[in-house]
C-alpha cells in the first residue's frame, strides 16, 4: 500500500451528512479512543450532520463484561452525545448472513480450508496465496469464507492522508468475511452496517487505513456506495506503539473531563483559547464545533503522547 499525502480532496456532499463512532467493547476508552470519538463528532456537528454510535460487539472472546455500558457512560461524561439509538452488531447477524449469501450468489466469495500456519507456509508470509480459490483441495475441511479480490490496483483519496493505492491480490490477498470460529469478520460487519446506517463519512484512526481498500472493494461487490474517508493521526506512546487496551493504555478520567478534552482538542490542532481553560465539556465542544476545520488537523500518521495525552 502506498500513500501520496500531497493529494487531498474535499468531501463531496450528495446527501445529508452522517458520521459514526464504532468502538469495540473490549475494555475502557482511553485517550486514543477519545481522539477518534471527538474528531468524528466534531466533523459531523460542524456540518450540521448526525453522529451515530455503533457498538462493534461481534467478537465475544475479546469482549469485556460491562465494557459497552462503560463506554456509553464515558461518552456521556464528555458530552459526546449521539443521535438515535445505539446499534449493537450482535443484533445484526441476519443482515451479515444475507450479505454472505449475496457474495456467494455473485461468485465473489469462496470457502477456504487454510489455517494461518498453512498460509504462512504456502504463501511465504501472511498474504493468502489463493489455495482454495477454485475449490477445496482433497481432504481439506472448510473453515472460513473469503472474498476473491482482483489483480489490479485499487485507489481512494483520504481527506487527511491523501491518495492511497494498493494491489489487493499481491498486497493483501483474498480476505476473510466469516472466520473459522464461525464469527463474522470485521470487514463484513463494518461494511454492511455503514451502508445500512447511511454513513456518508468515516472518521477513524490511521491504524485502520489499511482496512479501507478491502472494505471499499467489498462495498462494490455488495452494490453499496462509497463513503468519504478521513483517517486521523494516532496517539502513540514513547515506544511508538498505538495507545490501546492491549498496550495497557489508561482509561480516561470521567471525574474531570474538561482538562482531558482540552488535550484532545490540542492534539487535533484545535487548542482552546485561554479564556476557556478549565471550562466544562459542553462549552469546549460548542467552541470546537464553531471553529472545527479539518485543514488544521495534523496530517501525520501518528503523534507521540503519554496515555493521558501529554
Amino acid at each position: 500500500m502506498s500513500i501520496d499525502s500531497s493529494f487531498t480532496t474535499a468531501a463531496v456532499k450528495h446527501k445529508p451528512y452522517r458520521g459514526r463512532f464504532a468502538p469495540s467493547p473490549t475494555g475502557p476508552l482511553h485517550f486514543g479512543s477519545l481522539i477518534t470519538a471527538l474528531g468524528s463528532y466534531l466533523q459531523a456537528h460542524s456540518q450540521q450532520g448526525e453522529w451515530r454510535l455503533r457498538m462493534e460487539d461481534i467478537d465475544p472472546p475479546r469482549e469485556q463484561a460491562g465494557a459497552a455500558d462503560a463506554i456509553l457512560r464515558v461518552l456521556d461524561a464528555y458530552h459526546l452525545h449521539w443521535d438515535g439509538s445505539v446499534l449493537y452488531q450482535s443484533t445484526r447477524h441476519e443482515a451479515y448472513e444475507a450479505a454472505l449469501m449475496l457474495l456467494a450468489e455473485n461468485h465473489h466469495s469462496f470457502v477456504c480450508g487454510c489455517s494461518r500456519k498453512t498460509i504462512a507456509v504456502n504463501g511465504g508470509g501472511h498474504i493468502y496465496p489463493g489455495t482454495c480459490r477454485n475449490g477445496l483441495p482433497s481432504g481439506v475441511v472448510p473453515r472460513a469464507v473469503r472474498v476473491r479480490v482482483s489483480n489490479q490496483h485499487e485507489t481512494f483519496t483520504d481527506v487527511l492522508q491523501g491518495q492511497v493505492k494498493s494491489n489487493l491480490q499481491t498486497d493483501i490477498g483474498d480476505f476473510v468475511v466469516r472466520r473459522a470460529d464461525g464469527f463474522y469478520a470485521y470487514h463484513l460487519a463494518v461494511v454492511v452496517d455503514d451502508a445500512w446506517q447511511n454513513i456518508t463519512e468515516i472518521v477513524r484512526g490511521t491504524d485502520l487505513l489499511g482496512s479501507t481498500l478491502p472494505q471499499r472493494y467489498l462495498q462494490r461487490c455488495l452494490g453499496y456506495s462509497h463513503p468519504q474517508y478521513t483517517h486521523l493521526p494516532l496517539a502513540t506512546n514513547q515506544q511508538g506503539q498505538k495507545l490501546s487496551k492491549q498496550n495497557f493504555a489508561a482509561a480516561i478520567d470521567t471525574q474531570h473531563p474538561g482538562p482531558t478534552l482540552e488535550k484532545a482538542l490540542t492534539f487535533l490542532g484545535h487548542s482552546p483559547p485561554a479564556e476557556l481553560q478549565g471550562a466544562d465539556p459542553a462549552l469546549l465542544l460548542t467552541w470546537a464545533t464553531m471553529h472545527w476545520d479539518m485543514q488544521n488537523v495534523p496530517h501525520t500518521a501518528s503523534i507521540c503522547v503519554d496515555d493521558e495525552g501529554k
